[in-house]
């Protein structure tokens, strides 16, 4: 590795010295794996922050940390030797490669983000073993000794013989059909219908049934195969006084329920139909291969458990629902652990996280247009910083073209490190020099606002790692956040090929190296953004706010800024077109609108919009009466969008009898029109329509009319 320890040292000390990690300057030291362990000791007697630059002796770091009593020195492990030490790029350019390293530096170098409410989880081992008779026996046999094991067997088994219940009652066993699977970790409830004659509780084993029936129709596991069975129903009379055989369940199928801490699913097809299944529920199928993993696994979760609770809503600005109508329902469509659900109070709906379920992705943070639903762990405030501190440190140090590499902390680090040792042994080219690798939980859960962020910082691009096992919904969410940020920066003035944000989408090594060292990720920075200078501002807690920061940085340095640009159709931003003709102000949309981009005024019919407000939720849309709204998806960059427009307005209507203006013109011909036919508004009454509220029931009053009859 072209290595400058004291290059390093110098610029890595001075930027952890002004974002105040340490107070005074350190030491730094090199071949530390195992050779210097004794530096790393010595270290830890201090009050500095220790930094480990390697990730490969990690564990026997920490374990030589932690055995020693009263260390207070905080350590941070970061990988500059798979990232970029051993890539091709790093040999050749030595000054790119030392600003890579100090930034890496120095971004280790930060607190940790703020602690969150956590979720609990406790697990007493109680699992359910559930599959074909041949798969959980066995398994049964095995974990008896380790869990408390409940045996669920599906179908039937067609080989008498091959498999048998035990001969002691050491778990109970079960035979049915699942119905219901719902829960998480320590709150399993399964419910299963059971068609089978035999009460496998009240059964005594002593095969009497086996013995009689003429068929053969009974198995070792004592389930009666009814295509079989031709009603002798000498098992029954065999069974005596056991009665565990009535072939009244089978007309009248029992359906059982359960509670478990856990499941084993060695089914064909698992329980959960969504792409990621609630933690303590485990599917291996008839895979030896995966029975075996997955039971070690299933050994580790028993316990009390707790994980962050990933995320924070607001109700307040969420745009799910109004008067009755879904709006925006992105976050639940895109939650692959099935976490989110929807819920409606007085005609106002919102959504329903499930912290238990929830897996930490943020692909409904990254979704959601009004950022009513942020990512808490770490929140985009301690992103922000990160970026900041990673971009501002390598430009510093002189590196150039700089590709913020988002990747999460389990498929994507381990390609990034198959791709630094292929590097080593020259099979690869390696982590380019000037791509930094920042670690997320899920590449799902960064959006649009630190995209545009990073960019603003001085980042050349964005790169988004994907990997084979990200769900479906995380990469079509993905692509549309991507399609709506390029045509921004196309609209701004950026090169139609040139790529500021990318998805890499990879399910080896190989595939990994040629992307990542493809012109179109880590090729040279083309555009506007060439002479730009680098954002100040702090990412905002709020989502919108910190759009708008980056936004406006980008377009005031843009070269060719359209005033308008047009954006694929989803995108957050945008306008509204209202059929003048067909609106009657009524208002609805007004009531309607989560975010106050739709405005009305209280002295006379006016309807109007604040652009920048507006998140294209729908809502205003799908609530019109008149269908004379449609939704125009678009960014709008001049000072008009920040105020008021009107997009229709009218004369007030006045009541005949009293002068009070209370409608429109419009308004008041559309219920001509639409009541006219009406009994209670046929002749003379019809006058009643041009009344306002209170005078059409005095009206009725003194013509001795009941209100309610007529109002």
């Amino acid at each position: 590795m072209p290595l400058d320890a004291d290059a390093v040292s110098t610029i890595g000390e001075a930027l952890r010295a002004s974002a105040a990690a340490i107070d005074t300057p350190g030491q730094t030291h090199h071949l530390l794996c195992r050779r210097e362990i004794g530096a790393f000791t010595q270290a830890l007697d201090g009050a500095e922050d220790v930094i480990v630059a390697c990730t490969q002796e990690k564990a026997l770091f920490a374990e030589v940390a932690a055995a020693r009593e009263g260390v207070t020195a905080p350590i941070h492990f970061v990988n500059v030797r798979e990232t970029g030490g051993w890539s091709a790029g790093a040999r050749r350019d030595a000054r790119g490669f030392h600003a890579k390293t100090a930034a890496l530096l120095a971004v280790a170098g930060l607190p940790e983000p703020d602690p969150v409410p956590v979720v609990d989880y406790r697990s007493d081992g109680n699992v359910l073993i559930v599959g074909p008779a041949e798969r959980v026996m066995p398994w049964a046999e095995r974990l008896a000794d380790q869990l408390s094991v409940t045996v669920l067997a599906t179908g039937r088994d067609r080989t008498i013989g091959a498999v048998s219940a035990p001969l002691e009652r050491r778990w109970p066993v079960h035979a049915g059909e699942l119905v219901e699977v719902k829960g998480w970790l320590g709150a399993f409830e399964v419910k299963w219908r059971s068609g089978n004659p035999i009460d496998l509780d009240r059964c005594t084993r002593c095969n009497a049934c086996i013995d009689v029936c003429p068929e053969g129709a009974i198995d070792a596991l004592y389930q009666i195969d009814l295509d079989r069975c031709r009603d002798h129903r000498a098992c029954v009379k065999a069974c005596g006084e056991a009665m565990a055989i009535d072939f009244g369940r089978v007309d009248a199928p029992q359906t059982v329920s359960g509670q478990f801490d856990l499941i084993f699913d060695l089914s064909d097809a698992p329980a959960f139909a969504q792409h990621q299944p609630p933690q303590g529920y485990f599917h291996a199928g008839a895979d030896a291969g995966r029975q075996l993993t997955t039971s070690l696994a299933l050994l580790q979760m028993v316990g009390e458990f707790e994980k962050p609770k990933f995320f924070q809503y607001k109700e307040s600005i969420c745009a799910h629902g109004r008067n009755g109508q879904v709006g925006c329902d992105t976050c639940v469509q895109v939650c692959s652990a099935s976490a989110i659900s929807s819920q409606w109070k007085d005609g106002r709906g919102s959504v329903h996280v499930t912290p238990n379920l929830c897996v930490g992705c943020g692909a409904c943070t990254t979704a959601c247009p009004t950022g009513a639903i942020t990512y808490a762990y770490p929140n985009a405030s301690y992103q922000g910083r990160k970026l900041k501190t990673l971009l501002n440190t390598y430009a510093s140090a002189g590196g150039r073209d700089a590709v913020v590499l988002l990747h999460n902390g389990e498929r994507g680090r381990t390609l990034i490190e198959q791709l630094g040792r292929a590097a080593c042994i020259g099979k690869a080219q390696g982590v380019p020099v000037n791509v930094l690798p920042v670690e997320v939980f899920h590449a799902a859960s960064t959006g649009p606002d630190l995209w545009l962020t990073a960019l603003a910082y001085g980042a050349a691009r964005v790169a988004i790692v994907l990997t084979e096992d990200d769900a479906p919904q995380y990469r079509a969410m993905l692509a549309e956040q991507v399609a709506m940020v390029q045509a921004v920066l196309q609209g701004l003035g950026e090169p139609a090929d040139a790529s500021g944000v990318v998805l890499i989408d990879v399910a080896g090594a190989a595939a990994f190296d040629a992307r990542l060292n493809a012109a179109d990720v880590s090729g040279a920075l083309r555009g506007f953004r060439r002479d730009m200078p680098a954002a100040t501002f702090a990412v905002a807690a709020a989502k919108r706010e910190t759009l708008d920061f980056a936004l406006d940085h980008l377009a005031r340095h843009a070269k060719a800024t359209e005033a308008v640009i047009p954006l694929p159709a989803g995108a957050p931003f945008g306008a509204i077109t209202v059929d003048r003709e067909r609106c009657t102000l009524c208002m609805a949309c007004v009531g309607a609108c989560p975010s106050q981009a739709l405005r009305d005024q209280a002295e006379r019919p006016v309807l109007s919009m604040i652009e920048r407000n507006c998140v294209q939720c729908g809502l205003c849309e799908t609530t019109c009466p008149e269908d004379a709204i449609a939704l125009v998806p678009r960014l709008n960059l001049s000072a008009a969008a920040r105020q008021p427009v009107t997009l229709n307005e009218t004369q007030p209507f006045h009541c005949i009898r009293c002068n009070k203006p209370f409608g429109t013109a419009q308004m008041v011909t559309t219920m001509l029109t639409k009541l006219g036919a009406h009994p209670a508004f046929s002749g003379a009454a019809a006058e009643r329509l041009k009344m306002c509220g209170d005078c059409r029931v005095i009206d009725m009053m003194e013509r001795g009319e009941r209100p309610g009859a007529t109002h």
